[in-house]
């Protein structure tokens, strides 16, 4: 397929600049009412595609079973399409603050690090992307701290933005990592911070863009999907029986890396590490045999459970990376349902999702979700593709 298949228009207002949230009007101790913003993880609307019989949904329905215009689907209401010995998987990984603010040495210029992984713990060498980047060079050093004390020297050029520095804080690992990690800030792409007003995550970020199964770090990009799910929804998925468990891909920024080919075959994804460990493998595995539905919860699921998936249709171990890149058509060996959330005109997320779900359906799920307000991007709204 072609990059220009996958093009439509977003209006600004349908990108989301916050998880969904409701707020409620409370009088202070001066008397005076305020609004205060409680965050809803998984009250976001949700679409549902059956790809068998090409139709979409998006309201919920009456006792008699008719669609209650205007009620739309809520991302919680998911699990009623599931039921028992059903499994989900989710990702595991867990974002760490890595975007930072520093100014170089002489000049007190301001420059933005963003932090992409550490390259060697002992050496305290990372691998960044730096902004302005013509304004650094091999042997320039940067400061984050007032007090001077966290500082790091540019030692190689990588990549036209990209950038090895080595931090000069001479303390035990785990205490450089926590100082380090102290002066960042959530990693919220750069369509978010560009059009809120102070430009920057806020504190709330910080827990605001992390899934509540979050436990191995390495991310610098929420799994967006999984950050509507909440701790309510998993007692409900216990309740009725439906299993869950997790994979972990650590989210990179090559999903929002401008593809620049029109032929898609030509493109090259980034590199993301992963591991699908023996637990995952065994639950997966079991509930599959057994004839049970596997939902992956995700793009970022889909990607490393198609690398792990073996030609006998089952999971397999894997400890490694990925450049998997996803698109229409593909003939997927795991999973018979998935769960995305509403991403931006030709992105490599959209070309995954439109793989799973069908180019036509999905492509016609996302005019539907633009005509009626839903909203876009890693807080956005979300859908459930269905095999039916």
């Amino acid at each position: 397929m072609k990059l220009s298949q996958f093009k439509f228009h977003l209006p600004e207002e349908q990108i989301a600049l916050y998880p969904h949230s409701i707020y409620h009007d409370i009088v202070n101790e001066k008397g005076e009412t305020v609004s205060l913003r409680m965050t809803r993880r998984d009250e976001a609307r949700l679409m549902v595609l059956h790809r068998k019989s090409q139709t979409i949904e998006m309201f919920k329905k009456d006792k008699k079973g008719k669609p209650i215009e205007g009620e739309f689907f809520e991302f919680r209401d998911a699990l009623d399409f599931f039921s028992e010995g059903d499994t989900f998987i989710f990702n595991d990984t867990k974002v760490f603050p890595a975007r930072l603010y520093g100014t170089k040495e002489k000049t007190d210029a301001k420059i933005e690090v963003f932090l992409l992984r550490e390259l060697n713990a002992d050496m305290r060498l990372w691998d960044v992307l730096v902004e302005p980047a013509r304004k650094i060079r091999i042997g320039n050093k940067l400061f984050f701290d007032e007090s001077g004390t966290m500082v790091a020297e540019v030692i190689d050029n990588t990549t036209s933005r990209g950038r090895t520095l080595r931090f000069l804080y001479d303390c035990p690992h785990e205490e450089f990592k926590q100082e380090l990690f102290a002066l960042g800030e959530a990693p919220l792409p750069r369509y978010i911070i560009d059009r809120r007003e102070m430009a920057h995550a806020n504190e709330q970020d910080l827990e605001d863009y992390q899934t509540i199964m979050a436990t191995e770090e390495g991310a610098v990009t929420a799994p967006a999907t999984g950050l509507h799910v909440s701790r309510e929804m998993l007692k409900r998925m216990e309740i009725k029986g439906i299993h869950y468990t997790t994979i972990t891909l650590h989210c990179g920024l090559g999903s929002f890396h401008p593809i620049e080919v029109e032929d898609l075959t030509k493109h090259k994804m980034d590199s993301e590490p992963m591991r699908v460990g023996v637990k995952a493998c065994d639950i997966v595995n079991k509930a599959k045999q057994e004839g049970h539905h596997i939902c992956a919860v995700g793009t970022s699921v889909i990607k490393a459970t198609e690398t792990a998936v073996g030609t006998d249709g089952m999971l397999k171990e894997y400890d490694g990376w990925t450049s998997k890149f996803i698109f229409p058509p593909y003939d997927f060996g795991l999973a018979d349902s998935m769960m995305a959330n509403f991403y931006d005109s030709m992105s490599p997320l959209l070309m995954e999702t439109a793989a799973f779900g069908g180019y036509d359906l999905v492509m016609e799920a996302y005019r539907l979700a633009v005509k009626n307000g839903y909203t876009f991007g890693s807080y956005g709204d979300s859908m459930l593709i269905l095999d039916d």
